[in-house]
């Protein structure tokens, strides 16, 4: 295939271009290391791998294993997956057995403002389409799992009113009178629907009509069901966990779980299937792995632990993605998913753009669907050092865990030589590996310094060890993720929070979790408007939610909701498809 030039194409045009010349995908799992038998085609290029062979046959991980992350990003992100992809690519490049693992997108962001989480130019993961439209349809168990357990809960609730105890007795029912009020589970949809955040159901008036009292939504991949998904270690963790989900309180205070339900075990039928990762490849052939897809602001942001601890036992070098920044991505990454997982990172990125840098300096207001500003299509040095300063305490961040970071400048046509410099003088002042990489208009080739820093970064020894051991109490955890990581002068506790935790840190069990703070993407504090590094500032906690399956206690921070909401100009006014071809338009 002759070398596509991508700057004047859409990404959707450039993934048309690549899919004709992509490997089937049996042939993309051969060279992989996966034996025949661990590959089930869904098509010529999507598979699932059967990861429990693989495990069971290489009971050892032997690749270096890289983290992605990033500086806080702007609205229009800062192009973390392309940059994942293409250190694949770049490792490939070097003759190197190289993998990579993302989360699956999401339908909300897809059909919304940000678009689909495919990579972007020649560091796409192909083929697009069926990456960004439901894949192999992980996302719906998990939409319908979760939404089984609110029909058994809203069914028993019902039945309790309804039925005496002698009769709840015939059908083999012990009354858990739920409180109603307490009910902590809701429905769940995988599309921004700002609409349904609160809702009354159960209007019907009459005892066949359900349980009237006030509900919700929140998204998919929000959901403790997508959360357990991404570090379930096999089916057995998977049922284990999903009987562990506290779906509502009873009159008296006791938990309800789905296994009180008796919905716990059909959840998980449902779910079986999605245990397996997908199997899917770059645009020059590497083999991707693409599992579970948990937002980083609302829930753990990584791609699951079984895809994980498949590429690490296939590959020399294994990259796997933590969504959104270091503050909020690579914190879970760091200590709850390799928590879980066993795993130790050898290596870390963290990706950052002029552009980022320059909002962060204090550029105007970067927003969707609308023409950037002229300072961030031509050069302003001063900007960008202003901005340094988030880049400063996002390396700050990583090296907090025992890593040194590599500063991976994802390069945008706009940039300039100075503008490169200025990021590298930072970086390396800060203690930071530096690399510039032009993997989204050139492939791995682009990729090639980032590709050699890693290696390097990989040989270094490390002293990678956890923020807080789990023996402290859960509100001085709290206090270090908000001191030490965002840099806040001390939390601000409600008091629905704190008689929360309160009554979690008198569980045993509970006190125990790893915290999963839920947290604005858009800057290190709670508020999205204040960018760079924020200094003389509280972080108020107004909630804090138990996912005892998912294993983590969400203290949930400002105006940050589960559901987010729908942009006025969505990306689907632009998503068509060609009746001739059957050829998906307009994904981005």
């Amino acid at each position: 295939m002759q070398k596509l030039d991508p700057t004047h194409l859409a990404d959707w045009q450039i993934a048309a271009a690549l899919e004709p010349h992509l490997k089937p995908i049996a042939d993309v799992g051969r060279d992989f290391g996966l034996l025949p038998d661990e590959v089930v085609t869904m098509g010529r290029l999507v598979a699932k791998v059967e990861q429990g062979a693989v495990i069971a046959r290489l009971p050892r991980p032997v690749a270096h294993y890289v983290d992605v992350t990033a500086i806080t990003p702007t609205p229009l992100g800062e192009g973390k997956t392309t940059t994942t992809l293409g250190l694949v690519q770049g490792l490939g490049a070097m003759g190197l057995r190289a993998s990579g693992a993302i989360r699956q997108p999401s339908g909300g962001p897809t059909f919304n403002i940000k678009g689909s989480a495919a990579g972007g130019g020649l560091a796409q993961c192909l083929p697009l389409a069926p990456l960004s439209l439901g894949l192999t349809g992980d996302i719906d168990c998990v939409t319908n799992a979760n939404n089984l357990a609110m029909v058994a809960l809203t069914a028993r609730m019902q039945h309790e009113r309804n039925y005496d105890d002698a009769r709840l007795a015939r059908a083999s029912l012990a009354r858990l009178d739920i409180d109603p009020a307490r009910v902590q589970m809701r429905w769940a949809m995988d599309f921004c629907a700002q609409a349904l955040r609160e809702i009354v159901i159960g209007r019907g008036g009459g005892p066949r009509d359900g349980f009237e009292m006030n509900s919700g939504f929140y998204i998919s991949v929000g959901s403790e069901v997508m959360a357990i998904l991404a570090v379930a270690r096999d089916l057995a963790d998977l049922r284990a966990r999903l009987g562990r989900i506290v779906v509502a309180f009873s009159r008296n205070g006791r938990p309800v779980t789905t296994a009180d339900l008796e919905v716990d075990g059909a959840m998980t039928a449902l779910m079986a299937r999605a245990m397996n990762p997908n199997l899917m490849q770059t645009a020059e052939g590497q083999p991707m792995l693409v599992h579970a897809g948990p937002f980083a602001n609302i829930a753990v942001g990584q791609s699951s632990i079984v895809a994980d601890l498949v590429g690490t036992r296939l590959s020399e070098y294994h990259v796997t993605e933590s969504g959104f920044g270091a503050d909020i991505g690579y914190e879970k990454f760091w200590n709850i998913k390799c928590r879980y997982s066993g795993l130790r990172p050898a290596a870390v990125v963290l990706v950052a753009s002029v552009r980022a840098l320059k909002l962060h300096g204090g550029g105007p207001a970067v927003k969707p669907g609308l023409p950037l500003d002229a300072a961030y299509t031509g050069e302003n040095r001063a900007l960008v050092e202003a901005g340094c300063e988030n880049l400063r305490a996002h390396i700050d961040i990583i090296r907090r865990s025992g890593l040194r970071p590599v500063v991976c400048l994802n390069a945008f046509h706009t940039d300039t030589a100075e503008e490169h410099a200025t990021v590298r003088r930072a970086a390396e002042a800060a203690g930071a590996r530096f690399a510039v990489s032009n993997h989204w208009r050139h492939g791995g080739e682009g990729a090639r310094e980032l590709a050699e820093a890693v290696v390097e970064a990989a040989r270094e020894k490390s002293s990678f060890d956890f923020l807080s051991p789990l023996s402290e109490p859960l509100r001085r955890r709290i206090e270090a993720l908000a001191r030490e990581i965002y840099g806040a002068d001390g939390v601000d506790f409600s008091d629905a929070a704190l008689q929360t935790l309160t009554a979690l840190e008198s569980d045993p069990g509970a006190a125990a979790l790893p915290v999963c703070m839920a947290k604005t993407q858009y800057s290190l504090s709670h508020d999205p408007a204040r960018v760079g590094r924020p200094r003389g500032w509280r972080l108020p906690v107004r909630e804090v939610l138990a996912f005892r399956g998912a294993g983590w206690i969400v203290p949930v921070t400002g105006s940050i909701t589960l559901m987010p909401g729908t942009g006025s100009n969505p990306s689907f006014r632009r998503i068509d498809i060609d009746p001739a071809t059957g050829t998906v338009t307009g994904l981005s």
